[in-house]
C-alpha cells in the first residue's frame, strides 16, 4: 500500500471518528418548549380528581344527546355529503 493511500485512509478514518468524539452539551432550557406545549394543552390538571364530572347535567337530556349521537352514525338519510368537486380551468362549457 502506498504512503499516499494509507494517509488518505487515515484521514478518512479520523474524519469518520470525529462524529463520535463527543456528546452534545445541552443547556438547562433543553426541552422547555415541549414542556410548555404539553402544559398548554391541559386545561385543569386536577380534573382526574373530580368525582362528579357531570354535575348539573340533566340525565334525560344527556341520554337523549347520547342516543342522537349514536344514531347519527347509523342514519342512511343523512344530509351530509362527502362529495368533492374539482374544476380545472375556467369551468365554462
Amino acid at each position: 500500500m502506498s504512503i499516499r493511500r494509507s494517509s488518505f485512509l487515515l484521514v478518512l478514518l479520523l474524519g469518520a471518528l470525529q462524529g463520535c468524539s463527543s456528546t452534545p452539551r445541552f443547556n438547562e432550557n433543553f426541552g422547555a418548549s415541549v414542556r410548555a406545549n404539553l402544559s398548554a394543552q391541559v386545561i385543569n390538571p386536577a380534573a382526574a380528581a373530580n368525582t362528579d364530572p357531570a354535575a348539573g347535567v340533566d340525565g334525560a337530556a344527556a341520554r337523549a344527546a347520547q342516543e342522537r349521537y349514536q344514531r347519527s352514525f347509523h342514519d342512511s338519510g343523512s344530509t351530509s355529503s362527502n362529495t368533492v368537486s374539482l374544476v380545472i380551468g375556467n369551468g365554462n362549457k
